[in-house]
């Protein structure tokens, strides 16, 4: 019996576009000038020292502001990167410059589960920070007390199969009564192998009933 849902967002519960088009963008564009103006914050130079040291010295802030712009092109799954660009998608959704994509079925389906008694968790490779604002901040208003908890790199990679069973461990749960959502194989391979129950998002596709995981259109397919 499913207990808890872990979902992804880029693909699952948000647009690819809106986070490519809209967010990778806005951080690339105001990253040198947010580095310039936070950069003596305990927080932001320790990000930026963990940045350093993944460049394998002791680089100068122009050459990490350069490389963590490389990041963002190449679409790294980097701590460091992804933490800074939360902070700087603060600012964005405070200033209220774009609001956070949230596809209309998730949402629904996201508040019918919550009243059913199900926890609700997110783990994606943004910030811990960058989903709390995404979903504070969204289309439809501030979603964040449907969730129990956010999950990130912090925890492992999206990819490692033991990312998924320390979220078990996190929640307290059998890995077999969590259902994790998400749009990328790979990952939905990791999280059945930690043995969590999977559902493969195929947004703007037709579902292949042969695929390795039981795939769905939307989340009014998703039965828990």
């Amino acid at each position: 019996m499913i207990e808890a849902i872990v979902t992804d967002i880029e693909g699952t519960t948000s647009s690819l576009s809106f986070v490519k088009e809209v967010l990778f963008p806005y951080a690339r564009t105001h990253l040198a000038d947010y580095v310039a103006s936070h950069a003596d914050e305990p927080q932001v130079r320790t990000l930026l020292d963990d940045a350093a040291q993944l460049m394998g010295g002791t680089p100068d802030r122009a050459a990490i502001v350069e490389q963590l712009r490389a990041w963002i092109d190449a679409d790294q799954k980097i701590t460091p990167l992804k933490s800074l660009q939360g902070l700087i998608w603060l600012d964005g959704y405070r200033n209220g410059d774009f609001t956070g994509h949230i596809y209309e079925d998730a949402v629904r389906n996201l508040k019918a589960w919550h009243a059913q008694g199900y926890q609700l968790y997110v783990y994606s490779s943004g910030s811990v920070q960058a989903q709390k604002l995404l979903f504070g901040h969204s289309d439809f208003g501030d979603l964040t007390p449907l969730f129990s908890g956010y999950f990130d790199t912090h925890i492992g990679g999206k990819r490692e199969a033991e990312s998924y069973r320390r979220i078990a461990a996190a929640l307290g749960l059998p890995s077999d009564r969590i259902l994790f959502l998400s749009d990328i194989r790979e990952e939905l391979d990791a999280a059945r192998e930690a043995g969590m129950a999977t559902r493969w998002l195929v947004r703007e596709q037709v579902p292949n009933p042969d695929a390795e995981h039981p795939q769905v259109a939307d989340f009014d397919a998703v039965r828990p």
